[in-house]
């Protein structure tokens, strides 16, 4: 049975996908080399956990391809303090690495199952001071906002009104808006009365579910 050494693969995930890709952030980067992605995947996939590629989930859900959650959170430009609202916690590992650039972080998840899986996963890699919530992650978590970072890790068809609402100034929302396919990746920032958007690229998620994105059926 070959044993791998997971440090290397996450170097080399970081050298190979990320850095070669246009990922600079140093302290992304770093939290890519810290946070062991094989713990965050089904026990089947742990060898393939470093690989440029999405992997399945329960319940039809996915771990995004490890450039893709390094694309979001350097367009996140999250700070260690800031308070950070999640919308989809599936995983884990998106909450994990946000927990490690320093992000207070806030994690909704609309699966029951999803999230305790994903609470286990973070509790047992010592990730204890996430807030959890089970519920429709379209309308955000009014009771602690305002959030200085939104990150929404499912597509919608266009920005939930409830997450722009709970934004903080200064604040930024990367969310991607689109129909049930492609999506663009877009970047919302809230400064001066106004609320700015800018597109970053093209990209796939499955479909942000709830009251203010994609109909369950």
């Amino acid at each position: 049975m070959i044993t791998l050494d997971y440090a290397a693969e996450r170097e080399r995930m970081v050298k190979e996908q990320l850095e070669k890709k246009g990922i600079r952030n140093a302290r992304v980067l770093d939290a890519f080399r810290a946070v062991p992605r094989h713990h965050f995947v089904n026990r089947v996939d742990e060898g393939s956990a470093y690989d440029d590629r999405p992997l399945q989930l329960s319940s039809g859900q996915t771990i995004s391809q490890p450039y893709m959650v390094a694309l979001m959170t350097e367009a996140l430009d999250v700070a260690p303090g800031h308070k950070t609202l999640e919308v989809g916690t599936g995983s884990g590992y998106q909450a994990a690495i946000l927990a490690t650039l320093g992000a207070r972080v806030h994690t909704v998840e609309r699966l029951p199952e999803l999230s305790r899986e994903a609470r286990a996963r973070l509790e047992s890699a010592g990730f204890a001071d996430i807030q959890y919530r089970v519920g429709d992650g379209t309308l955000g978590w009014p009771e602690e906002a305002p959030f200085d970072r939104v990150m929404v890790t499912a597509g919608a068809p266009d920005a939930p009104i409830g997450l722009l609402s709970q934004l903080a100034e200064g604040g930024v929302l990367v969310v991607p808006v689109g129909d049930d396919r492609l999506q663009d990746l877009i970047r919302f920032r809230r400064g001066g009365g106004r609320v700015s958007r800018e597109r970053l690229c093209r990209c796939s998620f499955v479909k942000l579910i709830g009251a203010e994105g994609w109909p369950e059926n």
